[in-house]
Formats: C-alpha cells, structure tokens, sequence
C-alpha cells in the first residue's frame, strides 16, 4: 500500500453508500463508452489502477493488475501505475489518468474546473464513460479494501490486512452493502426519471 493510501481514512458508512449510488448511475456510461469505441479496455484498465493506487485497494490492485496484462500492457507499466507514477501513460490518455487520480484524492468531489477540463478534451460522452469507470472502481475499492481484509484474516494470503480496517469495520461495510444495493438501484432510477445530472 502506498503511503498516500495509508494518509487517507477508510470510507465512511454514509460514504459507501454515495459512492455506491454514482457508481450505478454511471457504469451504464462506461458500459456504452466501451460498446462505441470511446472508451479502450486499456485506458479503462489505467483509470482503475490509477484510483486504486489512491485508495489502497489490495484486492483491486491484484484483479485489475492481471486485467491490464490481458489487455497487452506490460508488467513495467502496470507496476509503475500501482505505484502513483505515470510513466508509459499515453500522453492523449494523460488528462483522464491525472483526474481519476484527483477524483479518488477528492473522494469523489472534484474541482469543477477539473471535470470542465475533462469534457472540453474528449468531449461529453466520453467524459461520462471515464466517469463511469472512475466510479465503478471507486465502488470496488470501497467494499473491496473490507473483503480483501476479511479474506486475509480468513487464511486468504494473496491479500493482506489493510492497516486501517478493524474487523468490526470490515462486518458493517460488507453486511450493510447488502440492503444498500437495492435502496441505492431505487433512488438511481429515481434519479434517472427526474433527469438529475450524473455529473460531479
């Protein structure tokens, strides 16, 4: 874990819960993005390196690293992404790394100016399908620093114990994402018939 991670405090309850509601309004921008080429397997893959790196996620850091390998990339530029250094980083692909970092570093409340930024340079849809896979991973990292936690204390050895969790934390994030999911489906289809904006 980075020590940028271990500066920043676990996700509150009524964190996970937001996050867990904008990552289902928004994945379906992602999910589109990808379906009409705007959104690569590759830069979606550094997005959630990139956000994971932020919030110290072992158990994303482990996933997402072997999806980046099928995806073509290569081992140096993986660990170097799960290290906070953009070396290897496509400049065209630069902006959308740089705020998914500030996104995560922010949890979640970007700099206006840094989202503007964003759509002036790729434009609205594919600002939307970055967003939609900054949240996705956003959501992984919340439940998945508990799991990943739990698993270790459980015999798992491929993750480890995240020096800021506590079993009782680990408990209460992964039993209430239970209740949260439908509570946050219903209030996101609420949120999409009212035609309120996804973005940040």
């Amino acid at each position: 874990m980075t020590q940028k991670a271990l500066g920043k405090p676990l996700f509150s309850l009524p964190e996970s819960y937001e996050i867990l509601f904008q990552a289902i309004r928004t994945v379906p921008y992602m999910v589109r993005g990808e379906k009409n080429g705007l959104l690569s397997p590759a830069l979606r893959e550094r997005l959630m390196m990139a956000v994971t790196e932020v919030n110290g996620c072992a158990m994303c850091s482990y996933y997402h690293a072997q999806m980046a390998l099928e995806t073509g990339m290569n081992s140096d530029e993986i660990h170097n992404m799960l290290s906070g250094e953009l070396q290897g980083v496509p400049e065209e692909e630069l902006t959308a790394i740089l705020f998914a970092q500030h996104y995560a570093d922010t949890r979640g409340k970007p700099d206006q100016a840094a989202w503007n930024k964003l759509k002036e340079q790729y434009g609205q849809e594919t600002a939307l399908a970055i967003l939609g896979a900054i949240r996705a991973i956003m959501a992984g990292n919340t439940y998945g620093i508990p799991a990943g936690s739990l698993l270790h204390r459980l015999g798992v050895k491929r993750f480890h114990t995240d020096k800021r969790s506590t079993p009782a934390y680990e408990l209460a994030i992964l039993l209430l994402s239970v209740p949260f999911t439908p509570v946050a489906m219903v209030q996101a289809g609420a949120a999409k018939l009212l035609h309120r904006s996804v973005e940040p």
